[in-house]
C-alpha cells in the first residue's frame, strides 16, 4: 500500500490507466480505495467474458499495483473492472504482440 504525503490513505477511490499500455506480455493495474472495502479487480475480452481476476476480497485504504500476466490468451482489447460497493470502474487494456 502506498500512502498520500500527510501518511494518510488518498480520499479518492479510483482505477488508473494500465501501464505499459499497449503491452506484452505483462502490464501493471493500479487503483485506489479511500477505505477497507471488499474489491475484485478483474480482466474481460470484448464478449464480456472474464478472462482473469486478479484480486477478490478485502482490500485496505490506500493504492495497490498488481501485475497481470496475459500469457497464453489472444492478441487484442481487454478490460479492467474493478467492482467495490461504491464504484466500478472500468479502463481499456491493449495486448499486443
Amino acid at each position: 500500500m502506498v500512502e498520500g504525503p500527510d501518511g494518510l490513505p488518498p480520499a479518492r477511490p479510483g482505477l488508473q490507466q494500465n501501464f505499459p499500455n499497449s503491452f506484452n506480455p505483462v502490464t501493471t493495474v493500479r487503483f485506489t480505495l479511500a477505505a477497507r472495502e471488499r474489491a475484485r479487480l478483474s480482466v474481460a475480452n470484448l464478449l464480456g467474458q472474464e478472462v482473469a481476476v486478479l484480486l477478490d476480497g478485502e482490500t485496505a485504504a490506500g493504492s495497490h499495483a498488481l501485475r497481470w500476466d496475459a500469457a497464453g490468451l489472444p492478441t487484442g482489447v481487454y478490460f479492467a473492472i474493478l467492482r467495490t460497493s461504491s464504484f466500478t470502474p472500468t479502463r481499456k487494456i491493449v495486448y499486443l504482440r
